[in-house]
């Protein structure tokens, strides 16, 4: 094992890496006999020279379904769903919650580069790279993983060719879900985000996650209360922008307006925020309802945004007056996989919804329960702070 810096053109800090495995599968050594399923893996690529890519990498099944997009080798049909639900999942500390090979692990090696948010498990690094490798890991500072490493071979784990295409295809092609999933953006191309978030502001959560700076330009998110006036030569002077957000009146705040009007207006701005189709740029939105639209407004809601809601939920006791709740449409990646989702029956929420009036407003408002969902953006636009364990 050898310990080398890794060039950082952006950075000035010093990062080590450690070289696992060998860049040519004829230096591999092999080993002495199968083991169980996940060891199946070297035994079958080493001793019986069978193709990585007709082997599921997550579990060493055989009955391979699809391809694994972030690096070479099979995927099962069962690994694949799982990988869908949880790539997209992130904890309070800004990584991901799972293992960026098979989506699972109890216990995960995080890569230290900075503009960097994904784990990998024990599991996966020790049979693929070679065993006893996620101990050196553990012992080796600021190590980077094996996405960001300048070489893309560590024992059996290939990075893929373009495998920003490879996850952006996948994605498009495996799920049901028909939103379109936008290509991940290179560090050196990430730009800042530019927002645009009618009726309810949503500064400081963008800012605690470190997509604006503190005092930052304030044209870097455009917020509105009444959008009644805007006109499309409005919003591309102000544009154009990579965000849009909004939301319903939170519980107990007075408005003039019914529900269903704060639903309209956003899908007629965001008819205006779009960019244009000649543009391919990542362009993201979240319509937020505090539980106060009708079925039948839902369901307005679903045809006019295309995209189908989800329930994500903040329960701190026992009883129904402990949930917090909100209806979320949007096309961030990790709204369709919310850790927080159908925690609570529909039945429950409707009768908290009837109740919320006689209720003490929720401790925590619309924009912080859907703080966390924002986090997979850091894969779009730059970051100017990391520091995120102390500020969720």
């Amino acid at each position: 094992t050898a310990v080398a810096p890794v060039p950082e053109p952006e950075a000035e800090h010093h990062t080590d890496i450690i070289l696992l495995g060998s860049s040519e599968p004829s230096e591999l050594s092999s080993p002495a006999s199968p083991g169980p399923s996940r060891e199946l893996i070297a035994y079958e690529v080493k001793v019986n020279e069978r193709n990585i890519e007709d082997i599921c990498i997550c579990c060493g099944s055989f009955q391979v379904h699809t391809q694994h997009p972030l690096f070479e080798g099979g995927m099962c049909a069962p690994c694949k769903d799982k990988f869908l639900g949880r790539l997209f999942l992130y904890d309070d500390d800004g990584y991901q919650s799972y293992c960026s090979v098979c989506c699972s692990g109890d216990t995960l090696l995080i890569c230290e580069n900075p503009d960097c948010t994904r784990c990998y498990c024990f599991e996966c690094v020790d049979t693929l790279v070679g065993p006893g490798t996620s101990g050196r890991v553990q012992a080796v500072s600021n190590w980077v993983c094996f996405l960001c490493l300048p070489f893309p071979r560590s024992g059996l784990l290939r990075r893929r060719k373009k495998w920003r295409g490879w996850l952006k295809a996948f994605c498009d092609g495996e799920s049901e879900n028909t939103l379109e999933t936008y290509k991940t953006v290179p560090v050196w191309k990430r730009e800042p985000v530019r927002v645009l978030s009618l009726f309810g502001d949503i500064r400081n959560e963008l800012t605690s996650l470190g997509f604006l700076e503190p005092g930052s330009d304030p044209g870097r998110l455009k917020h509105l209360e009444d959008a009644t006036d805007v006109v499309r030569r409005d919003v591309e002077g102000w544009g154009p922008f990579d965000l849009m957000y909004g939301s319903t009146p939170p519980v107990g705040h007075a408005c003039d307006h019914p529900p269903v009007w704060y639903l309209l207006q956003f899908h007629r701005v965001l008819q205006y925020a779009r960019p244009r189709p000649a543009r391919q740029q990542p362009f993201f939105w979240m319509f937020v309802d505090n539980l106060v639209l009708t079925q039948e407004d839902r369901t307005v809601a679903t045809r006019f945004l295309e995209a189908d809601p989800v329930t994500i939920q903040d329960i701190c006791g026992r009883t129904i007056q402990n949930v917090n709740a909100v209806h979320v449409w949007s096309n961030i990646p990790a709204v369709r996989s919310s850790k927080h989702s159908a925690l609570v029956s529909q039945e429950a929420l409707s009768s908290l919804a009837q109740d919320r009036r006689r209720m003490k407003p929720p401790a925590q408002g619309p924009a912080k329960l859907v703080k966390n969902c924002f986090l997979p953006l850091r894969e779009y636009f730059k970051c100017f702070s990391t520091g995120l364990t102390s500020s969720l």
